[in-house]
């Protein structure tokens, strides 16, 4: 993931828009209701604050038949515009396409929930890392397949940001205001939301998966376990297909469809998180907990955490030290 730093901005005001495609019989009922408000609340409280000569929120309503030349002008005076929709129904490709383009002009851009979907299924995501919902992966077409999708909450890939919305678009917005306006301000909405902790964009979108898949996919919830069981001493992706009683092209698709990624991701993502909780909640030595957590070397563990988190354990560490 890019690190949320890059989206710091120094303009006056700074101009987020927010596109939100309706079907012309919206009722603010379903996902997109839900998302539409866990963006707009923290921003329009976040305005409240600062002022309309410090922030701009600005929100479109498109329909699907709306000529996305009638829409107000994009440009790099814009930093931030976010696409987000209902999940009842999908616009046209090319519509999709159109309104991406539109879009990209801005310094920033991205979708949130069902947008993700169509971003991907129009082809604007590929080779994007993408935090697409669970519950649309089966929808991908094979367009869509040339995005990499992660089981993220939410994603920043370049100048691309995605949610897979629902209540992560609380932490998304909070996260956004965070990188671009600080810890203190970011305090006040969450007070005023009664918000008391902003999830990671790292953060799985599926918490109970042996509540979702215990009965259902008896194996595969026992693949998990085996990984979680074996952080320090590491089972090969052929083990833990044995072990299971799948063959390692059985076991993948299941890790695929059910987890958006494959075995071998998934066990290293495990190990880095423990890494990074012993890394804020231990004393142990960084090559100690390199070692605990089944990486061989100080180097090879620096870097794996490196591409993961976008710093390193030192510097995560060094987090630790600032805030004591």
């Amino acid at each position: 993931m890019t690190s949320f730093a890059t989206l710091k901005c120094t303009d006056t005001p700074l101009c987020i828009t927010v596109l939100h495609i309706e079907n012309g019989n919206e009722n603010g009922v379903g996902t997109s209701g839900l998302e539409l408000w866990g963006l707009l609340t923290p921003l329009r409280l976040l305005e409240q604050l600062l002022g309309p000569r410090t922030l701009s929120v600005t929100l479109q309503r498109v329909t699907p038949a709306q000529d996305i030349s009638a829409l107000a002008p994009m440009g790099k005076h814009i930093h931030l515009a976010l696409l987000v929709g209902q999940a009842s129904f999908a616009p046209q490709a090319e519509q999709i396409r159109r309104l991406a383009q539109y879009c990209q002009q801005a310094r920033f851009w991205g979708g949130v929930g069902s947008a993700v979907l169509w971003l991907a299924c129009a082809g604007k995501l590929s080779r994007i890392r993408a935090a697409l919902p669970w519950a649309l992966y089966a929808e991908i077409n094979e367009a869509g397949e040339q995005a990499i999708l992660v089981p993220n909450l939410f994603e920043l890939d370049g100048t691309c940001l995605t949610c897979c919305g629902g209540t992560a678009s609380i932490d998304f917005v909070l996260t956004l205001i965070h990188a671009l306006f600080g810890a203190d301000l970011q305090a006040q909405v969450m007070e005023a939301l009664c918000v008391e902790r902003v999830r990671s964009g790292d953060e799985r979108q599926r918490i109970a998966l042996h509540t979702r898949f215990g009965v259902l996919q008896p194996q595969l919830s026992e693949a998990v376990t085996l990984m979680e069981n074996n952080i320090e001493e590491t089972l090969s992706t052929d083990d833990i297909a044995q072990l299971v009683g799948l063959s390692r092209r059985q076991l993948e698709r299941q890790f695929k469809q059910y987890l958006g990624t494959m075995p071998s991701r998934y066990y290293l993502e495990l190990r880095l998180k423990k890494a990074r909780a012993l890394l804020l909640e231990s004393n142990s030595s960084i090559v100690q907990i390199g070692l605990m957590c089944g990486f061989s070397s100080g180097a090879h563990f620096s870097t794996a955490f490196g591409a993961q988190f976008g710093i390193t354990p030192r510097e995560e560490r060094q987090r630790r030290l600032v805030k004591a």
